[in-house]
């Protein structure tokens, strides 16, 4: 698109100016110089390149340099030229930085209503076009998670950025934070852009944790994803889970499981409550059978993972079964005390009374 040609209003009274100096010798008043100043903001707010405008400064300086110049006094002039070409572009930086902070606020405002819901749905979806976003769509959001809290100005978030897009220059992304985390908000037809993102996440991050929710339609569906996610970064560190990408849908029975939290408690505490009689407490059992399954039921895989004698992990489960009257290696028991294993991570058992 052409540049739109420069009003020569904004010379000011340039030319006058010029001629003054020449005669005089002076510098620009406080006044003139103020003028400048408000010349740049509205040029600014009229959209137009400083570049161009430096160059309508330079191109009147030579139209209108005064006839006759005496070499004395051309080192005035020229420091008038350089007075207030800098005022003029002191007045246009500071629009530009006004209009940058007036975006930035509006985009984290946007996004705030956006992942928290709090703003009428038919207006965010109106403001959503403004960010490349069409919600009346579904789209799927993914949350990284690392060591340390990120803003949008730190080096991870901008790398991580310039890499989706360089990759997905023309597809409706927006990446942003909230929290200390890493967000990114892709239409729900485009899962690779996720993938991408979590790929790229993880690594910047030095191996945090990523978590993509589940596509979901409209204004509403957004917040639903951005949940998912969270609630499954929430997952994982309650049950130890160290997967670097985790999907919400891959996870649907936990919360099924802690539907009726009063019931999944009272399993907990009928299955598992005996192991409190243990040496040591419950929590060593709990962490064999919890290694004992995540390991298929395998017993040498088991010890391998606990650093124990097959011997020493046969006498283990023995001891299960003796303080709970459940066999780990009975399939007729195995899965009851699996729930239950299952129930104590998410509720924090035995750290936590029930």
């Amino acid at each position: 698109m052409p540049e739109p040609e420069i009003p020569v209003s904004f010379l000011g009274d340039y030319a006058s100016i010029l001629g003054e100096v020449s005669a005089t010798g002076r510098r620009l008043t406080r006044e003139e110089l103020e003028t400048q100043r408000a010349l740049g903001r509205e040029a600014a707010e009229a959209g137009h390149q400083l570049r161009a405008l430096v160059g309508l400064y330079l191109a009147e300086t030579r139209t209108a340099w005064p006839s006759g110049t005496k070499p004395a006094a051309t080192d005035s002039v020229l420091a008038a030229v350089e007075q207030t070409v800098d005022a003029f572009a002191e007045g246009f930086e500071r629009a530009q930085r006004l209009t940058v902070r007036r975006e930035e606020a509006a985009r984290r405002e946007f996004i705030d209503d956006l992942l928290y819901g709090r703003s009428d749905l038919g207006r965010l979806a109106e403001r959503a076009t403004r960010f490349g976003l069409r919600l009346s769509r579904a789209h799927a959001v993914a949350v990284a998670a690392g060591p340390e809290a990120y803003t949008e100005t730190d080096t991870v978030p901008r790398s991580v950025e310039a890499a989706l897009l360089a990759r997905f220059g023309g597809r409706k992304i927006l990446l942003t934070t909230k929290d200390g985390r890493l967000v990114c908000i892709a239409p729900g037809s485009q899962p690779d852009v996720l993938r991408y993102f979590a790929k790229q996440a993880h690594a910047a991050t030095d191996g945090g944790q990523v978590a993509v929710g589940r596509p979901h339609q409209g204004p509403g569906g957004v917040v639903h994803s951005y949940d998912e996610a969270l609630d499954a970064l929430d997952l994982a560190r309650r049950m130890g889970l160290d997967d670097p990408v985790l999907y919400a849908a891959d996870l649907l029975v936990y919360p099924v499981l802690t539907r009726d939290r009063q019931a999944m408690a009272d399993l907990v505490r009928s299955e598992l409550g005996p192991l409190r009689d243990a040496r040591g407490g419950a929590e060593p059992l709990l962490k064999t059978l919890a290694v004992y399954f995540d390991a298929g039921c395998v017993a040498a895989e088991t010890a391998r993972r606990l650093a124990l004698s097959v011997r020493a992990l046969t006498y283990r489960l023995e001891r299960i079964r003796q303080l709970t009257g459940s066999d780990p290696s009975d399939p007729m028991h195995r899965y009851t005390l699996q729930t239950a294993v299952i129930g104590a991570r998410l509720l924090d058992w035995p750290a936590k009374e029930l």
